[in-house]
Protein backbone atom coordinates (compact mmCIF):
# COMPACT_ATOMS: atom_id res chain seq x y z
CA UNK A 1 0.00 0.00 0.00
CA UNK A 2 1.11 3.63 -1.12
CA UNK A 3 0.01 6.93 0.74
CA UNK A 4 0.33 10.01 -1.93
CA UNK A 5 0.95 12.20 0.27
CA UNK A 6 3.06 11.84 3.84
CA UNK A 7 1.05 11.06 7.11
CA UNK A 8 1.75 12.25 10.02
CA UNK A 9 2.22 9.62 12.48
CA UNK A 10 2.52 10.01 16.39
CA UNK A 11 4.28 7.20 18.62
CA UNK A 12 3.42 6.55 22.42
CA UNK A 13 5.76 4.92 24.04
CA UNK A 14 8.44 7.12 21.63
CA UNK A 15 11.74 6.86 24.30
CA UNK A 16 11.78 3.01 24.55
CA UNK A 17 13.58 0.89 21.75
CA UNK A 18 10.86 -0.46 19.76
CA UNK A 19 9.90 3.32 19.47
CA UNK A 20 12.96 4.59 18.29
CA UNK A 21 13.15 1.77 15.64
CA UNK A 22 9.10 3.72 14.91
CA UNK A 23 11.31 6.78 14.46
CA UNK A 24 13.33 5.27 11.86
CA UNK A 25 10.91 3.26 9.43
CA UNK A 26 8.85 6.23 9.50
CA UNK A 27 11.49 8.45 8.35
CA UNK A 28 12.83 5.88 5.90
CA UNK A 29 9.04 5.00 4.35
CA UNK A 30 9.14 8.94 3.85
CA UNK A 31 6.15 9.90 6.00
CA UNK A 32 6.35 12.13 8.92
CA UNK A 33 7.20 11.43 12.48
CA UNK A 34 4.77 13.97 14.19
CA UNK A 35 5.63 13.58 17.82
CA UNK A 36 6.71 11.39 20.14
CA UNK A 37 5.51 10.77 24.04
CA UNK A 38 6.60 8.31 26.97
CA UNK A 39 5.24 7.68 30.37
CA UNK A 40 3.63 11.06 31.47
CA UNK A 41 3.13 13.02 28.29
CA UNK A 42 -0.06 13.91 26.80
CA UNK A 43 -1.57 11.70 24.03
CA UNK A 44 -4.47 14.15 23.40
CA UNK A 45 -1.54 16.86 22.33
CA UNK A 46 -0.23 13.98 20.48
CA UNK A 47 -3.44 12.59 18.56
CA UNK A 48 -4.47 16.63 17.93
CA UNK A 49 -0.93 16.74 15.84
CA UNK A 50 -1.29 13.49 14.13
CA UNK A 51 -2.94 11.64 11.35
CA UNK A 52 -2.74 7.71 13.29
CA UNK A 53 -1.18 6.76 16.69
CA UNK A 54 1.29 4.23 16.84
CA UNK A 55 0.97 2.65 20.70
CA UNK A 56 3.69 0.24 22.06
CA UNK A 57 3.41 1.98 26.02
CA UNK A 58 2.05 0.26 28.63
CA UNK A 59 -1.09 -1.45 29.29
CA UNK A 60 -2.02 1.06 31.97
CA UNK A 61 -2.03 3.79 29.71
CA UNK A 62 -4.35 2.01 26.93
CA UNK A 63 -7.21 3.82 28.01
CA UNK A 64 -5.85 7.21 27.82
CA UNK A 65 -4.44 6.44 24.73
CA UNK A 66 -7.85 5.21 23.13
CA UNK A 67 -9.47 8.34 24.55
CA UNK A 68 -7.31 10.25 22.93
CA UNK A 69 -7.37 8.89 19.89
CA UNK A 70 -11.20 8.94 19.93
CA UNK A 71 -11.52 12.82 20.81
CA UNK A 72 -9.66 13.97 17.54
CA UNK A 73 -11.21 11.30 15.41
CA UNK A 74 -8.01 9.56 14.39
CA UNK A 75 -6.80 5.72 14.14
CA UNK A 76 -4.58 4.17 16.74
CA UNK A 77 -2.44 1.21 15.59
CA UNK A 78 -1.45 -0.87 19.35
CA UNK A 79 0.90 -3.46 19.54
CA UNK A 80 1.34 -3.15 22.95
CA UNK A 81 1.67 -6.69 25.25
CA UNK A 82 -0.02 -8.01 27.93
CA UNK A 83 -3.38 -7.07 27.86
CA UNK A 84 -6.03 -8.50 29.88
CA UNK A 85 -9.98 -8.89 29.66
CA UNK A 86 -10.73 -5.44 30.64
CA UNK A 87 -8.20 -3.23 27.75
CA UNK A 88 -9.91 -5.48 25.07
CA UNK A 89 -13.51 -4.74 25.88
CA UNK A 90 -11.91 -0.91 26.03
CA UNK A 91 -10.60 -1.63 22.43
CA UNK A 92 -13.85 -3.01 21.37
CA UNK A 93 -15.84 0.15 22.65
CA UNK A 94 -13.39 2.58 20.97
CA UNK A 95 -13.42 0.92 17.92
CA UNK A 96 -17.09 1.81 17.29
CA UNK A 97 -16.36 5.05 16.23
CA UNK A 98 -12.45 4.84 15.39
CA UNK A 99 -10.10 2.23 13.38
CA UNK A 100 -8.38 0.31 15.78
CA UNK A 101 -5.59 -2.36 14.81
CA UNK A 102 -4.39 -4.57 17.75
CA UNK A 103 -2.25 -6.92 17.47
CA UNK A 104 0.45 -8.72 19.67
CA UNK A 105 3.36 -8.63 16.77
CA UNK A 106 3.38 -6.15 13.41
CA UNK A 107 5.73 -8.30 12.09
CA UNK A 108 3.98 -9.20 8.41
CA UNK A 109 5.97 -13.30 8.59
CA UNK A 110 4.61 -13.70 11.86
CA UNK A 111 1.10 -12.88 10.85
CA UNK A 112 1.49 -15.22 7.52
CA UNK A 113 3.02 -17.58 10.18
CA UNK A 114 -0.18 -17.60 12.16
CA UNK A 115 -2.05 -17.55 9.02
CA UNK A 116 -0.26 -21.53 8.30
CA UNK A 117 -0.94 -22.41 11.80
CA UNK A 118 -4.99 -21.74 11.63
CA UNK A 119 -4.66 -24.12 8.60
CA UNK A 120 -2.21 -26.60 9.82
CA UNK A 121 -4.42 -27.15 12.94
CA UNK A 122 -7.61 -27.18 10.83
CA UNK A 123 -6.49 -29.75 8.71
CA UNK A 124 -4.24 -31.64 10.62
CA UNK A 125 -6.81 -32.37 13.78
CA UNK A 126 -7.06 -33.31 16.93
CA UNK A 127 -4.47 -36.43 17.00
CA UNK A 128 -1.56 -34.13 16.63
CA UNK A 129 -0.20 -32.38 19.80
CA UNK A 130 0.63 -28.30 19.54
CA UNK A 131 3.00 -26.75 21.53
CA UNK A 132 4.18 -23.18 21.08
CA UNK A 133 7.72 -22.10 22.49
CA UNK A 134 9.10 -18.84 22.08
CA UNK A 135 12.69 -17.15 23.55
CA UNK A 136 12.87 -13.44 23.89
CA UNK A 137 15.57 -11.29 25.29
CA UNK A 138 16.30 -11.28 29.67
CA UNK A 139 14.42 -7.66 29.48
CA UNK A 140 10.77 -8.99 28.50
CA UNK A 141 8.51 -8.62 31.48
CA UNK A 142 5.21 -10.57 30.09
CA UNK A 143 5.08 -14.37 29.15
CA UNK A 144 3.89 -15.82 27.13
CA UNK A 145 4.69 -13.41 24.40
CA UNK A 146 1.83 -12.17 22.99
CA UNK A 147 3.55 -13.34 19.89
CA UNK A 148 2.83 -16.96 21.19
CA UNK A 149 -0.65 -16.15 22.39
CA UNK A 150 -1.27 -14.96 19.34
CA UNK A 151 -0.31 -18.07 17.08
CA UNK A 152 -2.07 -20.02 20.00
CA UNK A 153 -5.25 -18.01 19.22
CA UNK A 154 -4.75 -19.18 15.32
CA UNK A 155 -4.15 -22.67 16.01
CA UNK A 156 -7.13 -22.67 18.57
CA UNK A 157 -9.31 -20.85 15.96
CA UNK A 158 -8.10 -23.52 13.22
CA UNK A 159 -10.01 -26.07 16.07
CA UNK A 160 -12.59 -24.23 16.30
CA UNK A 161 -12.34 -24.03 20.09
CA UNK A 162 -11.55 -21.08 22.29
CA UNK A 163 -8.17 -20.45 23.68
CA UNK A 164 -9.20 -20.48 26.78
CA UNK A 165 -10.27 -24.26 27.22
CA UNK A 166 -7.54 -25.43 24.71
CA UNK A 167 -4.49 -23.70 26.58
CA UNK A 168 -2.45 -25.87 29.46
CA UNK A 169 -0.91 -23.97 31.95
CA UNK A 170 2.76 -23.71 32.72
CA UNK A 171 4.52 -27.14 33.40
CA UNK A 172 6.07 -27.96 36.65
CA UNK A 173 6.35 -30.90 39.01
CA UNK A 174 4.22 -34.07 38.40
CA UNK A 175 1.92 -32.95 35.55
CA UNK A 176 0.82 -36.18 34.62
CA UNK A 177 0.32 -37.08 30.62
CA UNK A 178 -0.72 -34.79 28.44
CA UNK A 179 -4.28 -34.24 27.95
CA UNK A 180 -5.86 -34.43 24.09
CA UNK A 181 -6.64 -31.46 22.08
CA UNK A 182 -4.74 -28.86 24.40
CA UNK A 183 -2.24 -26.63 23.28
CA UNK A 184 0.84 -25.92 25.36
CA UNK A 185 3.43 -23.20 25.65
CA UNK A 186 6.73 -22.53 26.99
CA UNK A 187 8.88 -19.11 27.51
CA UNK A 188 12.39 -18.95 27.09
CA UNK A 189 14.32 -15.76 28.50
CA UNK A 190 17.94 -14.80 27.69
CA UNK A 191 20.39 -12.80 26.16
CA UNK A 192 19.45 -10.22 23.53
CA UNK A 193 17.01 -12.34 21.37
CA UNK A 194 14.39 -10.04 19.78
CA UNK A 195 11.85 -12.97 19.35
CA UNK A 196 11.55 -16.55 18.26
CA UNK A 197 8.50 -18.58 18.31
CA UNK A 198 8.50 -22.01 16.61
CA UNK A 199 4.66 -23.94 16.47
CA UNK A 200 5.40 -27.80 16.69
CA UNK A 201 2.58 -30.34 15.48
CA UNK A 202 3.76 -33.65 17.00
CA UNK A 203 2.02 -36.71 15.93
CA UNK A 204 2.84 -40.59 16.40
CA UNK A 205 6.34 -40.94 14.83
CA UNK A 206 6.20 -37.61 13.04
CA UNK A 207 6.67 -33.98 13.47
CA UNK A 208 5.92 -30.39 11.37
CA UNK A 209 7.52 -27.19 13.01
CA UNK A 210 6.59 -23.71 11.61
CA UNK A 211 8.96 -21.34 13.27
CA UNK A 212 10.18 -17.07 12.72
CA UNK A 213 13.20 -16.24 14.11
CA UNK A 214 12.86 -11.86 14.40
CA UNK A 215 17.10 -10.55 13.87
CA UNK A 216 15.57 -7.30 15.20
CA UNK A 217 12.98 -5.09 15.80
CA UNK A 218 13.39 -3.09 12.76
CA UNK A 219 10.72 -5.93 11.35
CA UNK A 220 8.22 -5.25 13.81
CA UNK A 221 8.49 -1.15 13.32
CA UNK A 222 8.14 -1.24 9.51
CA UNK A 223 5.21 -3.64 9.59
CA UNK A 224 4.11 -1.52 12.72
CA UNK A 225 4.32 1.67 9.87
CA UNK A 226 2.24 -0.80 7.35
CA UNK A 227 -0.16 -1.00 9.61
CA UNK A 228 -0.98 2.36 10.43
CA UNK A 229 -0.76 3.60 7.45
CA UNK A 230 -3.26 0.85 6.41
CA UNK A 231 -5.38 2.02 9.29
CA UNK A 232 -5.57 5.81 7.78
CA UNK A 233 -9.26 5.92 5.53
CA UNK A 234 -10.61 2.34 6.76
CA UNK A 235 -14.12 3.00 8.82
CA UNK A 236 -14.50 2.64 12.00
CA UNK A 237 -13.77 -1.18 13.16
CA UNK A 238 -11.47 -3.48 15.50
CA UNK A 239 -9.12 -5.06 12.36
CA UNK A 240 -5.62 -7.19 12.84
CA UNK A 241 -2.87 -7.81 10.62
CA UNK A 242 -4.49 -10.53 8.50
CA UNK A 243 -6.50 -7.73 7.12
CA UNK A 244 -3.23 -5.54 5.99
CA UNK A 245 -2.07 -8.37 4.78
CA UNK A 246 -5.41 -9.28 3.17
CA UNK A 247 -5.47 -12.56 4.06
Amino acid sequence: MTNPQPVAIGIIGSEGRMGHALAEAIAAAGHTLSGGIDKGGDPATLAAASQVLIDFSSPHALEANLDAAMASGIPILIGTTGLEERHHWLIDSAAQSIPVLQTGNTSLGVNMLAALVEEAARRLGDEWDIEIVETHHRMKVDAPSGTALLLGEAAAKGRAVPLAEARTPAREGITGARQPGTIGFAALRGGSVAGDHSVLFLADNERLTLSHLAENRGIFARGAVRGALWLVGQAPGRYGMKEVLGL
